[in-house]
């Protein structure tokens, strides 16, 4: 594919925004840095022809298909064996179960006892192993032949061997009509025969949930890649729109400040004033409540003739400034003649003292 398909909004776009969001780990490249680096953008193009949907390359991909097809094989073996050996030791213990509340007849009791029997000496002969790869003493100086000797008679392991299979089949059908009475509860009142028939397409019926369900996840990690995407886009433009909010308060508050201020000012000076006006006219309203009409008159009468004997003081003041300033004329001659007059006026207030003494005197 040449670059300049890469480039373009077509087909190419197209491919190459699947490469990003699916077989590459999640890198929030946009179309925008896409175009913006075409070399770029043709190198994940050609890294997408030699890897998988997952993001392995082709080879690894083979080999993975491979590894876990022989795991799958080895796990169906395994989960055979393990399920046979859990569906017996079950049998045992719904046989005791069983044995505490009826009585069992003496071939189930047998059944049951060899089985168990044979059971335990397997397992025991399992644990101790071969004699010659062991290098420490066996346990309480046992032997696989001592523990041979404990098997049950060949007659009854062959009976109950025979009779294993059937007890085998009668638990596994009643585990398989439990799964499906959980997973659809109505088939619980189901016939015998229905129950088998819907058993048998139950495995289908799994798997088909099985597979929504994992399709439902690859669309869940989808969906968590692209909501990463536009949470970093969010935040982008969340940054943008900052930083936008941060000019225009810095170009616009500062102009309109100072008109701000002056409304402001006039808005607490009309205020003050009517602060001023309402308790002026509470104060009036007081003066109201306490003098009366009467009260008024009276105080308006004293208050003229107290003004009018003010009027009159300040014409004496007046008139006496007016003869005082007369005085201040002469100068030194008037402070002489007041000395001589005060002198004068002293020796009289003697000599009158003294007339009146002599006078007191003769009489």
């Amino acid at each position: 594919m040449a670059s300049g398909d890469f480039c373009s909004p077509g087909e190419g776009m197209e491919v190459l925004q699947q490469v990003c969001s699916k077989q590459l780990p999640p890198c929030n490249l946009s179309e925008e840095d896409l175009l913006q680096n075409p070399h770029f953008s043709q190198l994940l193009l050609s890294l997408s022809q030699h890897m998988d949907e997952s993001g392995l390359s082709l080879t690894l991909a083979k080999e993975q298909a491979r590894a876990w097809k022989d795991v799958r094989l080895h796990k169906t073996t395994w989960l055979r064996s393990e399920i046979l050996q859990r569906v017996i030791q079950e049998l045992l213990v719904d046989y005791y179960v069983k044995a505490q509340d009826t009585d069992l007849t003496s071939e189930d009791r047998k059944f049951h006892e060899t089985l168990e029997q044979r059971l335990l000496v397997t397992e025991l002969t399992r644990l101790l192993g071969p004699s010659q790869q062991r290098e420490v003493p066996p346990l309480l100086g046992l032997e696989k032949a001592d523990l041979l000797e404990l098997m049950p008679p060949s007659e009854d392991f062959v009976w109950m061997r025979a009779r294993l299979p059937l007890e085998v089949e009668e638990q596994l059908k009643k585990k398989c009509f439990t799964l499906l009475c959980y997973h659809n509860p109505s088939s619980d009142l189901d016939s015998e025969t229905l129950k088998a028939a819907k058993v048998w397409n139950l495995a289908e019926v799994l798997a088909g949930e099985q597979q929504q369900c994992q399709a439902a996840k690859s669309q869940q990690k989808e969906q968590m890649v692209l909501l990463e995407k536009k949470s970093a886009t969010y935040s982008q433009v969340l940054l943008r729109c900052l930083a936008l909010l941060q000019k225009l308060l810095q170009e616009h508050r500062l102009k309109t400040q100072s008109e701000l201020d002056r409304i402001n000012a006039q808005y607490l000076e009309i205020k003050c004033s009517a602060m001023i006006l309402k308790l002026r006219m509470e104060e009036l309203k007081i003066l109201s409540d306490t003098y009366t009409a009467e009260k008024v008159e009276v105080h308006r009468l004293i208050r003229d003739r107290l003004e009018g004997a003010i009027r009159l003081q300040e014409q004496d003041m007046e008139k006496s400034r007016q003869v005082l300033n007369t005085y201040e004329v002469l100068g030194e001659e008037f402070d002489k003649l007041v000395k001589e007059y005060t002198q004068l006026k002293q020796a009289a207030e003697n000599k009158r003292w003294t007339l009146q003494e002599f006078n007191k005197a003769y009489r």
